[in-house]
């Protein structure tokens, strides 16, 4: 199967991308002639729109702010086999789209994550770099190291797993969520690594290191709870329980010594954290439960979709 056989679709989020916008639909359409770019706009207070659609793209907007809100958008409204999407702000190298294609198809995944791979100081700034290690080390020791850039923004995938997932995210903790939904229901992936660039001089990031770092941290333990709920509320009833000790364990060692309670608010308290940790713990087995039916559900969701589709060139349908 050839790259140029596929119905290829590019899908492109942008706010405020005016002065980057024309090299990214340009780049992609020179190395994906076939392939057709769509750029959202997602309230842009500049002409984004329009220099998108004179370099050659179909042009589409979504009102509701946030890139979650866009990636919903285009999974929902973009029928192709394969989907490549990448930001708008010209850091990401159009050159190595045939090359995540072709790793798509030679190894038949259903996503490629282009891992960032820069030599230049100001493309990726420490900040941001050490976020991503830090978050990207907490998502594998939760869900399974096979993802060494969660937050990247290049990414192509198979029409079975766009259309198998339920973007519940609003903002850039879309990525997370893509790993995320990927690593929990093992779907087949891999990584590529790609070259990253700075960003032009004119254009600025729309990327706030601490604020966005933290809704992506609240991200990953929303997504754990949902996933992992027994590990979840486990380690909420381990604190509890180490709460109620740290509380009970001096009033024992007085009771044995004295055979008094002097300070028995402070047992009740103690007991009462206890039970709470017992309900923690009970609540995790009882959610556990329900998440992996609601897990198998999505998995069979995931199994009745071909791999790729039907393309409009006529091609057979991949299982």
């Amino acid at each position: 199967m050839k790259v140029d056989d596929l119905e290829i679709a590019i899908l492109v989020p942008c706010h405020n991308e005016e002065v980057t916008i024309t090299n990214v639909v340009s780049d992609f359409r020179r190395e994906l002639p076939n392939a057709t770019v769509y750029v959202y706009d997602n309230n842009s207070t500049d002409d984004t729109s329009r220099v998108a659609a004179e370099a050659g793209a179909v042009v589409r907007s979504e009102s509701q702010q946030g890139k979650g809100h866009v990636v919903r958008r285009m999974f929902s409204d973009i029928e192709a086999s394969v989907f490549v999407m990448v930001d708008g702000d010209d850091t990401y190298d159009a050159s190595s789209v045939r090359k995540l294609v072709d790793t798509l198809l030679s190894e038949h995944v259903d996503t490629v994550n282009a891992r960032r791979v820069s030599s230049i100081d100001n493309a990726y700034r420490f900040g941001h770099q050490f976020g991503n290690r830090l978050l990207t080390g907490i998502v594998n020791w939760l869900f399974g190291e096979r993802c060494a850039d969660i937050l990247s923004g290049y990414r192509v995938f198979s029409r079975r797993f766009v259309k198998s997932f339920p973007a519940l995210s609003t903002g850039f903790e879309i990525e997370t969520e893509l790993t995320v939904h990927g690593l929990s229901l093992n779907i087949p992936m891999t990584e590529v690594d790609t070259p990253y660039k700075e960003r032009p001089d004119d254009s600025s990031s729309k990327l706030n290191t601490w604020r966005d770092g933290l809704r992506i941290l609240w991200t990953i333990m929303i997504l754990t709870k949902d996933y992992r709920p027994f590990f979840f509320y486990s380690i909420v009833s381990g604190i509890l329980s180490l709460a109620s000790f740290a509380l009970g364990i001096p009033i024992v060692f007085e009771f044995l010594d004295t055979g008094l309670v002097p300070r028995f608010p402070t047992a009740f308290l103690s007991a009462i954290i206890m039970v709470l940790a017992f309900v923690a713990l009970a609540t995790g087995l009882i959610v556990d439960s329900v998440a992996r039916g609601r897990r198998e559900a999505k998995r069979l969701h995931y199994l009745g979709l071909t791999w790729l589709g039907q393309s409009r060139r006529g091609l057979p349908r991949q299982d």
